[in-house]
């Protein structure tokens, strides 16, 4: 029997790379814009994955379904692990563009070798009252001044990733999902999803 699934997320990006890795579940997948309004979870966790359950735990409530939820973003080393949980925040507009300025002048005059980052992502799949599975995934790089590539968002065009000379906006949409962050943790979630579908009622 086909599991419904809600994806708790309104970015189109981690949407499309998420269905992308996760296709061939027995899995009806909705979105956030397939229900109706619901009230944004409070993402006030000081971890990934704390954000993550209670993102999931929140729309799973409130849909009254299974809710894959993730809360993903870079931790600089040399800014103390910043912009960490607030990433999608950092800039006051909270705008991809502004984002990436606040982070380059935050990093002006540290030297490249420095400059070592992380992208971290935690995925929490829930039913409501309850979190199912938790999977994490993380991808090393450094950060360059000089955005390049034009896929993928938000910090990619700045995330080096050294043995593969380019950065995670260079890559193809398929090799990205192979490599990144999300897409680890997603192949993760996909091995515990066979099997919670599998046993469920």
């Amino acid at each position: 029997m086909t599991k419904r699934v809600l994806i708790a997320t309104s970015n189109q990006g981690k949407l499309a790379e998420i269905k992308a890795v996760m296709q061939g579940l027995s899995v009806e997948w909705c979105c956030l814009a397939d229900l109706p309004s619901f009230p944004d979870a409070v993402e006030d966790g000081e971890t990934f994955a704390a954000n993550a359950d209670k993102k999931a735990l929140h729309f799973a409530q409130n849909a009254g379904m299974w809710t894959l939820a993730d809360d993903s973003g870079l931790e600089v080393d040399a800014l103390d692990g910043a912009p960490g949980v607030r990433s999608a925040r950092y800039s006051d507009s909270g705008n991809d563009a502004d984002n990436n300025r606040k982070l380059v002048r935050a990093l002006s005059g540290v030297d490249a070798e420095q400059r070592t980052a992380r992208f971290v992502c935690c995925l929490s799949l829930a039913k409501p009252g309850a979190v199912l599975a938790r999977t994490r995934g993380q991808i090393e790089g450094r950060i360059i001044d000089e955005p390049r590539g034009h896929n993928g968002f938000g910090y990619d065009p700045h995330f080096w990733v050294p043995e593969l000379h380019r950065t995670t906006a260079e890559l193809a949409p398929d090799h990205k999902n192979r490599v990144s962050h999300r897409g680890q943790a997603l192949r993760l979630m996909v091995t515990q999803l066979e099997s919670l579908v599998g046993h469920a009622s």
